[in-house]
C-alpha cells in the first residue's frame, strides 16, 4: 500500500481507519528513517484536519497548530502529540466544544496528548513565564483553521525569543546544566536516556533555539546527521518496547540494534556515543560563543565611551609559538602558517590546556584543513608538546575533545580509532575506552612528582587499554601497538621497551596483590621479572593507581592500595642491587676545553650557541635532520651563585630550559683555578633567539651583583601576571643518600615555570651548600631536577642538614 493509499484509507474510516493506516504505516519494512516519521507526521496531520473541519463548522478565528516535535515533523511510533488548540477569544463555548471535538477521538486511540487551548495573548505571556513552552511555540506548524492567526503567533513568539534572548538563553544554559547534572552523558552511559541525557534530543533542540535567536549559532556540519540518527534509534526503540520509552535499557539492546540493521548492540551503543559527543561538542561550543557575545554586548558600550565612540579591538596575548589567547579562547596567531608547521596543533593544544582555555573552533578547523602530517619520527617538540597536553589535568579533557571533533587524534595516532566510542560493557567502568584513557592521563597528571620519568607515565597512560579495540587479551595486543605508536611518537628504543612493559602489565600489580600470596617468594620474583627495573615498577605503580581511579570509584579503595604498595615494597627488594655508582664524568669535547681555558684565562664567562640536530643517544637519525633546540654551552670560572645567575639571565630573556647539565671541569696540568661548565639545550617561548652577546653581557651583570634578576623578574610578572590556568600537583623535594658516595642527591619533581631553576638555585645557594653537578630536564610540563650537593668543605651533607635544606627548597618553590 502507498503512502497516498494510507492517508484515504484514514480520511475515509476516521478514527479507526487512522489507527489502521498508522499500524500499517509503521509496521511497513521499506519505510524507516525520516521518512516515517515525516510520513507519520503527514497522515496524523491529515486526521486532525479532519476532526477539526467537522468540529468548527460555525467557527472563525481558531486554528489547530502543533508545536515541539510533532511540530517539527518528528514523529516516533509512540510519541505525543504536542497541540495547541489557538482561538481570537470570541466564541469560548465553540471553541470548548470543539476542543473536545479534537483530544477526546486522540485518547480513546490511547496516544499521549500534550494540549492546550489559549489566545495568541495567552500562548505569548505563557512562554514568556515559562521556557519550555516558549521552546515548544517555536516549532510551531499549522496544521487546520486560521492560517493568519497561526502565522501571526508565529511571528510574534519568533520576535518574543530574539528580543529577550540576552535574559532567555542564560536561563535555558541552566537548564541544559540541570538536566546533564540529573541524567550524565549520553556518550558513556551504558542505559542513557536517548533524550534527556547530556547530548542527546533535548540539547539537539535547544541548539536550535540558540540559533532562532540570531545571537549565536551551533557548528552545523554533522549535527543533523546526529539527530537524525538518535531519532532512528528512539524509533526502533519504541516498536521494540511497544512503549513510548526513552532509555536504552541493556536488555533491549539487542532487538533495537537488529531493527536498525546493525551487527550487535555494541555497535549500536557506538553509533549512539558519536552522535552524543557530536551534539555535546556542538553544545559547548555554542554556549561558550553565547556568553562571549553576552559579555561582548555588555562591555561594548562602556568601551565606545572610553575610547570616544571608536571600536575596540580585540586583546591578542602570546601563548606560544603561532598561539595567542583572545576573548578567552585559544586561537592561531596571525602569523602562524599550519601548512608549513606540523607541530601546530599539538603546540595549540598543549598551550590550551596548560592556560586552562579553550581551542577556538575556528583555529582547530583551520587546523585540520591544512596541517600537513608529522614526519615519522615525530619531532622532539611534538613529543614534548604531548607530553604537555596529557600532564595538564582537567582542562585536557576539553581541549582533547575539541582535536576529536575535527578528526585531529586520529590523523596524530591512527590506532585511536579502534578504541574511539567503544563502550565497556562494566559495571565498574564509567566511561567509554577513549575517554577511560583521557582520563588515566587526567590521574596519572596527579603522580608525576612520584616518577623520575612523567612523560613514560602519561604516554602510558594514555596507551594502556589501546589493544581493547582489538581481539584476544587487550593487554597483549596493547603491548605491540605501544611500541609502534611510542617508536612513531620519537622515543628511543629503550622508552619505547620501557612504555610496551608498562601496557604489557598495567593490571599485573592489582590483580597480583589481591589475587595471590605475597608470602610467597615465587610470586614476587615473577612480578619482578616482569618489571625488570624499579625505574619501570616505580612507573607500574603509578599508573596502576592512575588506571584504577580513572575506571570507576569500585575499581580502587585505601585497601587495594595498600595491597599494591606492600606488593611494590616486595618486589622493589628483590630488584634493588648495589647502590648506582657516581656518575662517571665524561672527558670534555674540543669545543668545551677550548671555551674552558678561554675562562680560565680571561676570568669571565665564554659561551658559544649552536643549534642542535644530532639526535639523542639510541635514537636512529632521521634522513632530513631537523633542530632539536639550541645548544647553549657556557664556561664560568667556579665561584658562588653561579647556577641562579645563568637560570637568571635565561629566564629573563623568555629562554625555555629543556635539559641541562653543570659539572665542575678539571682543567689541564699548568692552568691554575677551576671551571665550572654548563652544557644545556634551550628554546625560546615565542620569537628569536637573543644574540649571544648580550646573553654573555647580562651574565657578567648577574655575577658581579650589578643586575637585579629577582626584581626584574618580580617586574615582568606582575605587569604580564600569569594565567591561573591549570592547579598543578605540588612540588616534591627528596634526599637521596645512597645514590652517590661523594655527594648528597637532592631531587625535585616540580610544574616547569619560568624561572624556577633560577628559584632553585637562589634557594641552594642561600642554603650554603656547593651544586657539585645537575642534572635538569624538562618531560613535557613538568621538570625533574637532580642536584650532587656538598657542603662548604666539600663532603655530603649530614642527614639532618640534608632533610633542612630538602624542606626549605620545597616551601621556596610552593611559596
Amino acid at each position: 500500500m502507498t503512502g497516498t493509499d494510507v492517508q484515504k484509507e484514514a480520511e475515509d474510516s476516521g478514527p479507526s481507519g487512522y489507527a489502521a493506516a498508522r499500524l500499517r504505516l509503521l509496521t511497513e519494512e521499506a519505510r524507516s528513517g525520516p521518512p516515517r516519521r515525516a510520513a507519520l507526521a503527514e497522515l496524523t496531520d491529515d486526521w486532525l484536519t479532519g476532526l477539526f473541519a467537522a468540529g468548527a463548522e460555525e467557527l472563525r478565528g481558531a486554528s489547530l497548530v502543533a508545536v515541539g516535535g510533532y511540530g517539527r515533523g518528528e514523529l516516533s511510533p509512540r510519541s505525543d502529540l504536542d497541540l495547541l488548540l489557538l482561538h481570537d477569544g470570541g466564541d469560548t463555548k465553540a471553541v470548548a466544544a470543539l476542543a473536545d471535538r479534537l483530544w477526546y477521538p486522540v485518547w480513546d486511540l490511547g496516544l499521549d496528548l500534550d494540549h492546550s487551548v489559549r489566545t495568541p495573548a495567552e500562548a505569548r505571556k505563557t512562554a514568556g513565564e515559562d521556557l519550555k513552552v516558549q521552546l515548544g511555540l517555536l516549532d510551531a506548524r499549522h496544521i487546520a483553521g486560521d492560517l493568519g492567526l497561526t502565522s501571526s503567533l508565529r511571528t510574534a513568539v519568533l520576535a518574543d525569543w530574539r528580543n529577550q534572548a540576552p535574559k532567555r538563553l542564560p536561563e535555558l544554559q541552566e537548564l541544559c546544566a540541570e538536566r546533564a547534572e540529573r541524567q550524565g552523558e549520553l556518550q558513556y552511559l551504558l542505559e542513557p536516556d536517548l533524550k534527556e541525557a547530556r547530548g542527546g534530543l533535548r540539547d539537539a533542540t535547544a541548539l536550535r533555539a540558540v540559533a532562532a535567536s540570531w545571537l549565536a549559532d551551533a557548528p552545523r556540519e554533522g549535527l543533523a546527521d546526529a539527530r537524525r540518527r538518535l531519532l532512528d534509534v528512539r524509533d526502533a526503540l519504541h516498536l521494540a518496547t511497544g512503549r513510548a520509552t526513552d532509555r536504552l535499557a541493556l536488555q533491549e539492546q539487542d532487538q533495537v540494534a537488529a531493527e536498525l540493521g546493525l551487527l550487535d548492540a555494541d555497535t549500536l551503543l557506538r553509533q549512539v556515543y558519536e552522535a552524543a559527543r557530536l551534539v555535546s561538542y556542538a553544545s559547548d561550543v555554542t554556549w561558550r560563543e553565547v556568553g562571549r557575545v553576552l559579555r561582548s554586548r555588555a562591555v561594548r558600550p562602556r568601551l565606545r565611551a572610553m575610547l570616544g565612540g571608536a571600536k575596540p579591538t580585540a586583546e591578542r596575548s602570546p601563548l606560544a609559538e603561532g598561539v595567542v589567547e583572545q576573548d578567552g579562547e585559544v586561537v592561531l596567531a596571525r602569523a602562524a602558517r599550519p601548512e608549513r608547521d606540523p607541530v601546530l596543533p599539538l603546540r595549540a593544544a598543549a598551550a590550551a590546556a596548560q592556560a586552562g582555555l579553550p581551542l577556538s573552533l575556528h583555529a582547530v578547523r583551520r587546523l585540520a584543513a591544512t596541517v600537513r602530517p608529522l614526519p615519522t619520527p615525530w619531532p622532539a617538540e611534538a613529543r614534548e608538546q604531548l607530553v604537555t597536553l596529557l600532564g595538564s589535568g582537567r582542562p585536557t579533557i576539553d581541549v582533547w575533545e575539541a582535536l576529536e571533533a575535527e578528526g585531529l587524534i586520529t590523523r596524530l595516532l591512527p590506532d585511536w580509532e579502534r578504541v574511539r566510542c567503544r563502550p565497556q560493557r562494566n559495571a565498574v567502568h564509567l566511561w567509554t575506552v577513549d575517554r577511560h584513557l583521557i582520563e588515566t592521563a587526567v590521574r596519572a597528571s596527579e603522580f608525576t612528582r612520584r616518577v623520575s620519568r612523567p612523560d613514560l607515565l602519561l604516554v602510558a597512560a594514555l596507551l594502556h587499554d589501546i589493544g581493547k579495540g582489538w581481539p584476544g587479551d587487550h593487554s597483549v595486543a596493547g603491548e605491540i601497538i605501544a611500541k609502534d605508536v611510542a617508536t612513531r611518537i620519537g622515543f628511543d628504543r629503550h622508552d619505547v621497551n620501557v612504555i610496551a612493559t608498562l601496557v604489557r602489565h598495567h593490571l599485573t600489580l592489582i590483580d597480583t596483590a589481591t589475587r595471590r600470596d605475597l608470602e610467597d617468594p615465587a610470586t614476587v620474583r615473577s612480578v619482578a621479572e616482569a618489571v625488570g627495573s624499579e625505574g619501570t615498577l616505580e612507573l607500574l605503580h603509578a599508573l596502576t593507581e592512575a588506571d584504577a581511579l580513572a575506571t570507576g570509584p569500585a575499581a580502587w579503595s585505601s585497601w587495594r592500595g595498600s595491597l599494591v604498595a606492600d606488593l611494590v615494597k616486595r618486589v622493589s627488594a628483590v630488584l634493588a642491587g648495589d647502590a648506582p655508582d657516581d656518575p662517571e664524568e665524561a672527558a670534555p669535547t674540543a669545543e668545551q676545553e677550548r671555551l674552558a681555558l678561554e675562562a680560565a684565562a680571561t676570568g669571565s664567562p665564554v659561551l658559544s650557541l649552536r643549534a642542535q640536530t644530532e639526535p639523542p643517544a639510541g635514537q636512529e637519525p632521521s634522513g632530513d635532520p631537523e633542530p632539536l633546540g639550541v645548544e647553549l654551552l657556557i664556561a664560568v670560572p667556579d665561584q658562588p651563585g653561579v647556577l641562579p645567575a645563568v637560570a637568571g639571565v635565561l629566564a629573563m630573556h623568555r629562554l625555555t630550559v629543556r635539559t641541562a647539565e653543570l659539572r665542575s671541569l678539571h682543567l689541564p696540568d699548568g692552568v691554575d683555578g677551576s671551571v665550572l661548565l654548563l652544557d644545556w639545550r634551550v628554546a625560546a617561548e615565542y620569537g628569536s633567539l637573543p644574540q649571544a652577546a648580550r646573553l654573555r653581557s647580562d651574565l657578567v651583570r648577574a655575577l658581579d651583583g650589578s643586575l637585579d634578576i629577582a626584581g626584574r623578574l618580580a617586574e615582568r610578572d606582575a605587569a604580564y601576571p600569569r594565567r591561573r590556568g591549570v592547579i598543578a600537583p605540588a612540588a616534591r623535594v627528596s634526599v637521596h643518600p645512597a645514590a652517590s658516595r661523594l655527594a648528597t642527591v637532592i631531587e625535585v619533581r616540580s610544574q616547569d615555570a619560568p624561572g624556577l631553576l633560577f628559584r632553585i638555585g637562589r634557594a641552594l645557594d642561600d642554603a650554603n651548600v656547593q651544586v657539585r653537578s645537575a642534572h635538569v630536564s624538562t618531560l613535557g610540563a613538568n621538570a625533574v631536577d637532580a642536584f650532587y650537593v656538598t657542603g662548604p668543605e666539600g663532603a655530603p651533607l649530614p642527614g639532618d642538614e640534608a632533610a633542612a635544606v630538602a624542606r626549605k627548597l620545597e616551601e621556596t618553590l610552593r611559596g
